[in-house]
């Protein structure tokens, strides 16, 4: 299943990137980095800490073709159909899913604690979404007020963790941590719900 989640993610996270990358109107080799780096960059990251060689894409280039397909059919898509900016919130909040569950999978195979199991899944859910907003010049998701992104991401990786705990398999516990992280992405885009905003006094003068 493990695998399954991971060609989703970057499935799904190479839409995403391909959707940031023609709102702001790049050519196609833009459009096509901007989706390869948003695709990979959180699972390679997390390889790279867990000294996990060759990364993942590297020792299985199925990844490289399905986002290049992907990329290839949305491409196609956005030229006759209008997307969003609330379809690229979709596509982040889902790959978030995918990732952040099938990256806590990958941490236990390699025997860390269940916390650093749990951060390297937040890091692999979350880099590359934060490398395609900056590669775009926007301020990445993960570093703007509220919309529970971030959050979203612990939650569903500590869930996870827990459930498997518990005895439940972990084919089950991944559906449920799946479920968690885009139910509260997806509900804090349609409803607003943001973590309350630290605001420090501002002095006189």
């Amino acid at each position: 299943m493990r695998h399954a989640l991971e060609l989703l993610g970057v499935a799904v996270f190479a839409v995403s990137g391909v959707l940031a990358a023609g709102r702001k109107g790049l050519d196609l080799l833009g459009v096509a980095v901007v989706a390869i780096v948003t695709a990979i960059g959180g699972g390679t990251l997390r390889d790279l800490l867990l000294d996990r060689h060759p990364t993942f894409w590297i020792a299985d280039t199925t990844y490289l073709w399905v986002i290049l397909g992907v990329t290839v059919v949305t491409i196609g898509y956005v030229r006759f159909w209008i997307a969003t900016r609330r379809a690229l919130l979709v596509a982040d909040a889902l790959g978030l899913a995918f990732f952040t569950i099938a990256g806590v999978q990958i941490a236990e195979q390699v025997g860390v604690p269940d916390l650093i199991a749990v951060l390297m899944g937040i890091i692999t859910g979350v880099a590359g979404g934060v490398l395609r907003d900056v590669l775009t010049a926007e301020i990445p998701l993960v570093m703007r007020p509220g919309r529970l992104y971030a959050t979203a991401a612990i939650a569903g990786a500590a869930t996870y963790v827990l459930l498997v705990h518990w005895g439940m398999s972990r084919d089950a516990a991944a559906l449920f941590g799946m479920a968690l992280i885009a139910g509260i992405r997806l509900a804090a885009i349609l409803w607003r719900i943001e973590l309350p905003v630290v605001q420090l006094p501002k002095e006189d003068g």
